[in-house]
């Protein structure tokens, strides 16, 4: 045990005060590069990285410096007053996501990014009364009232209801059901470059390239949601370049902070000065604390981190293929981009996700029967080779009746 406090007694005080919103299993207490320990010590690979957000790994020293120096000289002091630190990162966004005349608005979270790209879009087009946004079947987009009625996936709007109009749903990868939705109330299309919570599906190359001209045609804004896609995660600092397309207004949050709280939207042209005073604003997004580290992480990544990730996910997709192809009598592919995966099952991937955190290994099941799998950015072969090894180990564990019983 590496804390005084027992997981008992954690999970005693969390269970009579935490509203239960989470399942959750273990207690993590400690975090180092691609590892996590538990708080009787063990150690695990973490291929989560907290759902795509510590994107350079655990306590890296350059956030952890970037916290202490900042926190000893100013952490808050709201967005009545200039901040030295945040037209330095909004300038860095905008460079990277390549936005003619781009800006930058700053919040706390991707629901929040998400819900800032929403009113920015409505606000663009309140005066030709449109409204409405189309966004797609098995999307995510936050768990707001506005960003769950945008996501494509009824469970998360089950009691919640009544829910904001204004949003309607096409099928991702088919660009004939988005023309189907398309009307005189139509103000943009909403779409993430690959569906993390929906199962990790890749968009296709055609389909994001028809989206574009298919807005431009009618004179709606592209709405890139980026919040797990953005940040290096695809080898690319947003997962759209990979399809050679502009979006109007992006939205990010997740990796750039690694695991401190910040989001944002950008926006160019015209989109980029539609908010004034007044119209949008909140408390902490963009503090010089939250600037300080999100600058760290976009200068640790750009020192070679998005040309590993394409390499090193190349490498772990082609090791996780072959395991597919020697299992498949419950394994059917390996999806997704860069170091963004997820392997498709035969069986509930809960299962599967289960026995690799009992052999050390911390992966994320979603969509029912998809193995997501989002290791660090800062990777290594040998910590991949590992990874595969405890994975080849679970695989010839799983027993026949566990196929017979949940097929």
């Amino acid at each position: 045990m590496i804390s005084n406090i027992t997981s008992e007694k954690i999970i005693s005080l969390t269970n009579e005060f935490i509203m239960p919103t989470y399942l959750q299993e273990i207690t993590m207490i400690k975090g180092d590069g691609i590892y996590l320990w538990d708080i009787d010590g063990k150690k695990y690979i973490d291929f989560t990285s907290g759902i795509a957000v510590t994107n350079i790994g655990h306590c890296h020293p350059n956030v952890t410096e970037a916290i202490n120096n900042q926190s000893r000289n100013l952490i808050h002091a709201s967005n009545l007053y200039y901040n030295e630190l945040q037209p330095q990162l909004a300038k860095k966004l905008v460079e990277y996501a390549n936005l003619p005349t781009g800006k930058c608005f700053f919040c706390n979270s991707g629901a929040e990014a998400n819900e800032g790209m929403i009113k920015l879009a409505r606000l663009w087009g309140s005066k030709k009364n449109k409204y409405e946004i189309i966004t797609m079947n098995q999307s995510f987009h936050g768990r707001t009232l506005a960003t769950l009625t945008a996501t494509g996936q009824e469970k998360v709007k089950k009691g919640f209801g009544p829910l904001p109009k204004g949003f309607v749903h096409a099928n991702y990868n088919d660009i004939d059901s988005v023309k189907k939705l398309i009307n005189s109330n139509t103000v943009g299309v909403m779409v993430e470059s690959v569906q993390g919570e929906g199962g990790v599906i890749p968009a296709n190359f055609d389909f994001l390239q028809s989206l574009q001209a298919l807005c431009n045609e009618n004179q709606i804004l592209l709405l890139c949601d980026e919040v797990q896609a953005g940040i290096g995660r695809t080898g690319e600092w947003f997962g759209f370049q990979n399809y050679n397309i502009k979006p109007d207004v992006i939205s990010l949050a997740k990796g750039l902070g690694n695991g401190f709280p910040i989001g944002a939207i950008l926006a160019k042209g015209e989109l980029a000065n539609i908010f004034k005073p007044g119209n949008h604003a909140t408390t902490f997004g963009g503090s010089p604390l939250a600037s300080a580290v999100a600058l760290s992480v976009l200068n640790t990544i750009d020192n070679g981190l998005l040309h590993h990730t394409k390499s090193i996910g190349k490498y772990l997709k082609e090791q996780l293929s072959n395991i597919v192809t020697e299992n498949k009598e419950w394994m059917n592919e390996v999806r997704g981009i860069g170091l963004m995966l997820g392997i498709v099952l035969n069986i509930p991937a809960k299962t599967f996700q289960n026995m690799l955190l009992e052999n050390g290994l911390l992966t994320i099941a979603t969509a029912g029967n998809i193995l997501r799998i989002l290791p660090p950015l800062i990777v290594t072969k040998q910590e991949i080779d590992k990874s595969i090894e405890i994975i080849k180990k679970v695989c010839s564990e799983i027993h026949p009746d566990i196929l017979k019983d949940n097929k």
